[in-house]
C-alpha cells in the first residue's frame, strides 16, 4: 500500500513512511497546543505567578518546548551526523515523548509543567533533526522541494487534526472508563502518549537508514557569516526567515482565552481557526515545493514573506470568527510559500554528511520562532489585542529585506560546495 501511495505522490517510499510516522506523532503533540493554555487557566494546576498574567504563564509553558528543542537540536543533529544512525535518534526521541505526554496527567504545579515541557522539547530535538536529515539525504536537487513539501504536509495533517480532536475531548469530558472518571485533560494527555507509541511502531517497521553514510568532517558545520564574501551565510539567513514565519503563525495559540473572549466563541471554534492555517500549509506545500524544483526557490520565499505582513497584522482587528478563519487560511498560504522552499534551498546548500547539523539551523529557527511568537503574544496582548500581530507583521517585512539581500537561488547549478561547510 505504501509503495502504491508513494508512486502516486511521486515520493520515495522511505520518505513517505517517515512522513506518516511523523503525522501520528504531530497529532499527539498538537493536542497540547490547545489543551495546555486551558489547563494552566483551570483550577487543576496552580503555583506562584510572580505577578505576571496567566496568559504569560501559558505562553511560557508553550514556549519552553521550542526553546529546549532549539537549544538541543544542533547537538542532536551533530551526533546523528557523527553516528550515522538517524533511525535510532528518531525512535529514542519518540519513546521519551510518549512518557512525557502521559506524565502531564500528574502535573498540577506550574513548575512541573515547565520541567515536562523542557524534557519534551529535548526529546523532540532528536526526532526532528534526524527526520529532516533522512528526507534531505533521500532527495536530489530536482525533487528535494517536492519531498520536503510532502513530508511537511503529512506532519501538518497530524498537527492540524489534533486540536479538533482535543477540543472535542475537552468539551465531552469527563468520561467513565473501566469504572474510573477520566477528565477531558487526562484523556487528551493519554491519547497524546498513545500517538507517540504508534509513531514508534511505524518507524520501526517502515523507516530505514540511508544505504550509504559519509562520516561528517570535523570542521564546524554551522556558520553565521558567509565563507566567501560579505553578509550572512545563506543557510543562516534562511533560518532567520523561517523563525519570523514561525513566529507569525504561532501567536494565536498563546492567547486562546483572549481570542475566545474577543470573538465570543468556545474551544471548538478556536481549534477551527487554529487548524485553518495548518490545513492551508498542508494542502499547498507539495505544490509549492515541486514548483520550486522547477523555477527556483527564492521567489516563493520572498512572495510568502510579503504575504505574511497583511495576513498577520489584520488578525489583530477581527471581530468575528469567520474573519479569523479566512485570515488564517491566507496566512497559511503565505507560510507554505516560505516553509518547503526554504528547507529545500537550505538542503541544496548542505555538505554531504552534515545534513543533520546544517539543517538543524532551520529546524531550530522554526522552534525558536514558535516560542518567540507565543511569548510575544502572551506579553504584548496586555497592551492591546492588535499589538502582538503588528509586531509580527513588522518582523515579516524585515525578513523580506533579509532574503532579498542575503540569499540567492541555486536553481540550475550543480550540487555544489556549501558556504556553510
Amino acid at each position: 500500500m505504501s509503495s502504491g501511495l508513494s508512486a502516486w505522490l511521486g515520493v520515495d517510499r522511505r520518505i513517505l513512511a517517515l512522513a506518516i510516522a511523523r503525522m501520528a506523532d504531530a497529532m499527539g503533540n498538537s493536542f497540547l497546543v490547545i489543551v495546555l493554555p486551558l489547563y494552566v487557566a483551570s483550577d487543576l494546576v496552580g503555583g506562584g505567578t510572580f505577578g505576571v498574567p496567566t496568559s504569560l504563564i501559558a505562553g511560557v509553558v508553550l514556549a519552553l518546548f521550542g526553546i529546549a528543542s532549539s537549544i538541543t537540536q544542533p547537538l542532536a543533529g551533530r551526533l546523528s551526523d557523527r553516528m550515522g544512525q538517524r533511525k535510532s535518534f528518531v525512535l529514542g526521541g519518540l519513546l521519551v515523548f510518549a512518557v512525557v505526554n502521559l506524565s502531564f496527567v500528574g502535573g498540577t504545579h506550574y513548575w512541573e509543567l515547565f520541567l515536562l515541557r523542557i524534557v519534551q522539547g529535548m526529546a523532540a530535538a532528536f526526532t526532528i533533526t534526524a527526520s529532516i536529515a533522512l528526507v534531505n539525504e533521500g532527495s536530489r536537487a530536482d525533487n528535494r522541494g517536492g519531498h520536503m513539501g510532502i513530508y511537511n504536509s503529512f506532519r501538518l495533517v497530524g498537527f492540524g487534526s489534533g486540536p479538533l480532536l482535543a477540543s472535542v475531548l475537552l468539551e465531552m469530558g469527563p468520561f467513565q472508563l473501566f469504572g474510573l472518571s477520566v477528565t477531558g485533560f487526562e484523556a487528551t494527555f493519554g491519547l497524546a502518549a498513545l500517538t507517540a507509541i504508534v509513531s514508534v511502531g511505524l518507524v520501526m517497521l517502515l523507516v530505514e537508514d540511508p544505504d550509504e553514510t559519509s562520516p561528517a568532517p570535523r570542521s564546524l558545520a554551522v556558520r553565521v557569516w558567509a565563507r566567501h564574501g560579505r553578509g550572512l551565510d545563506p543557510i543562516f539567513a534562511l533560518g532567520l526567515a523561517t523563525l519570523v514565519m514561525a513566529a507569525c503563525i504561532a501567536m494565536l495559540s498563546a492567547i486562546e482565552p483572549e481570542v475566545n473572549h474577543r470573538l465570543d466563541q468556545g474551544p471548538i471554534l478556536f481549534s477551527v481557526e487554529f487548524v485553518a492555517l495548518i490545513a492551508a500549509l498542508a494542502a499547498l506545500q507539495p505544490f509549492v515545493g515541486r514548483a520550486s524544483d522547477s523555477v527556483g526557490r527564492r521567489p516563493f520565499i520572498i512572495m510568502g514573506l510579503i504575504g505574511l505582513v497583511p495576513t498577520t497584522v489584520l488578525q489583530g482587528f477581527v471581530t468575528a470568527p469567520w474573519e479569523m478563519i479566512v485570515l488564517r487560511v491566507l496566512q497559511g498560504g503565505a507560510g507554505a510559500m516560505v516553509f518547503a522552499p526554504a528547507l529545500a534551498l537550505a538542503g541544496d546548500y548542505t555538505t554531504k554528511g552534515q545534513s543533520g547539523a546544517q539543517l538543524s539551523v532551520l529546524t531550530v529557527a522554526f522552534g525558536l520562532g514558535i516560542a518567540a511568537g507565543q511569548l510575544l503574544a502572551g506579553f504584548f496582548v496586555q497592551y492591546g489585542f492588535a499589538v502582538p500581530f503588528a509586531v509580527g507583521a513588522g518582523c515579516a517585512a524585515g525578513a523580506v529585506v533579509l532574503v532579498l539581500t542575503q540569499v540567492h537561488d541555486r536553481h540550475g547549478e550543480p550540487s555544489a560546495e556549501t558556504s556553510a561547510g
